[in-house]
């Protein structure tokens, strides 16, 4: 029997209960992997504490413990046996040239043996970046915090990801959207087994896919909304972005009225609901706060009925945040107001989904032409003999 007692948040914060546990639980993972490490990245440690996101964090240091381990069992590069025993001065033996080694010819495929098995591990170039990120951090670090003599990241190879495609973005059609909501609401496309969920959870999964569709919401922006987070006097609603950033929005009308339908005729009752999820918006038919991959789950299920397509085919939820900024730059909206709604990182990522405007822009001028089609146009010729006369 474990002798591991139970969590209890003491919140004297505005944040609501949950983000505080999650955020804990972030801290304590990123705290147990700090033991793993060896001692001498302490001041690494504390530098991350102040200036990244808890979830950075913890993912840093998850990468910096798959190099080190690569360092010991994989590279020749030091004679420790343990992670925990490596040094500033196994470090400082280091080049550029390990690190390339690391990210370019083990990390794109490498194996690593099981009990009975022999396990193979692939990561793209994508988790390739990161993980060079991850390390480049810790090597800046060390060198500013004159712990190495020098800066070896300048060394290292580009990682080169694939330019985003605008016409590879996948999203949902208006009248896709429409179809999806209809579907919800009236049963129509789910088979009887379905259906039997359905009659349960339609007021639910509308309010999810409306508030989806409606703000580009991330999937644990949505699956982390209290009812607290909710002021429907003032006509808001608070979400917490990545990097814990606190943000309201405006609701609007049908959002509104979807999430109260919600709450008021089929979410259960708070006092009937155990202490940690009374607060919780999106609950299981179990009574818990709805899980991500619940989530997915559901948005599959409609999306595939409004495309027409099997479940497996169905989109995910970032698809829906694809469909809604893709619905507001071509009903008017300009890509600024569409990056600070979506809380994107940059205006080029942006810009891919107003790609999609062109050939709106293309139709609008075509038809709208200031010459009759039987004019008969000047040839280049014409106009320089007329210079010429």
């Amino acid at each position: 029997m474990s002798d591991k007692k139970e969590l209890k948040i003491s919140n004297k914060s505005d944040r609501p209960d949950n983000i505080v546990l999650r955020d804990h639980l972030l801290i304590e993972k990123s705290m147990e992997y700090e033991k793993r490490l060896p001692s001498f990245m302490k001041d690494y440690f504390v530098y991350l504490r102040g200036s990244v996101a808890v979830s950075t964090r913890a993912a840093y240091l998850e990468d910096i413990i798959f190099f080190c381990d690569y360092v010991v069992n994989e590279s020749g590069l030091t004679d420790k046996e343990d992670i925990k025993d490596l040094t500033i001065e196994d470090f400082k033996d280091i080049k550029s040239r390990d690190i390339n080694l690391f990210l370019g010819d083990y990390c794109p495929r490498y194996y690593k043996e099981k009990e009975d098995h022999m396990m193979v591990y692939e990561n793209n170039n994508r988790a390739l970046a990161r993980k060079k990120s991850s390390i480049s951090t810790l090597f800046k670090f060390l060198y500013r915090n004159e712990q190495l003599p020098t800066n070896i990241t300048d060394g290292f190879n580009p990682i080169k990801l694939p330019k985003p495609q605008p016409d590879a973005i996948k999203r949902l059609d208006i009248d896709e959207v429409m179809i999806m909501l209809e579907a919800v609401e009236s049963g129509e496309g789910l088979t009887e087994k379905e259906k039997v969920y359905w009659e349960k959870t339609k007021l639910r999964d509308k309010a999810i896919l409306a508030l989806f569709v409606t703000y580009g919401l991330r999937l644990n922006e949505l699956r982390e909304l209290n009812i607290s987070s909710f002021n429907f006097s003032r006509g808001e609603f608070k979400i917490y972005r990545k990097r814990g950033k606190e943000v309201l929005m405006p609701i609007n009308k049908t959002c509104e009225i979807v999430v109260m339908d919600y709450i008021n005729y089929e979410r259960p009752k708070s006092e009937d609901l155990p202490e940690d999820v009374q607060d919780a918006l999106f609950l299981s038919l179990q009574k818990k706060r709805l899980t991500a991959r619940a989530i997915r789950q559901l948005v599959k299920k409609y999306t595939s009925i409004c495309m027409n397509t099997s479940r497996d085919k169905g989109y995910s939820p970032h698809k829906l945040r694809a469909t809604a900024a893709t619905s507001l730059i071509q009903s008017g909206f300009s890509i600024y107001d569409v990056k600070a709604l979506l809380d994107h990182d940059n205006v080029t990522t942006t810009q891919l989904y107003a790609a999609h405007k062109r050939n709106v822009k293309r139709d609008i001028v075509n038809n709208f032409e200031w010459l009759d089609e039987e004019h008969e146009h000047p040839t280049l010729e014409d106009i320089q003999d007329d210079k010429n006369r």
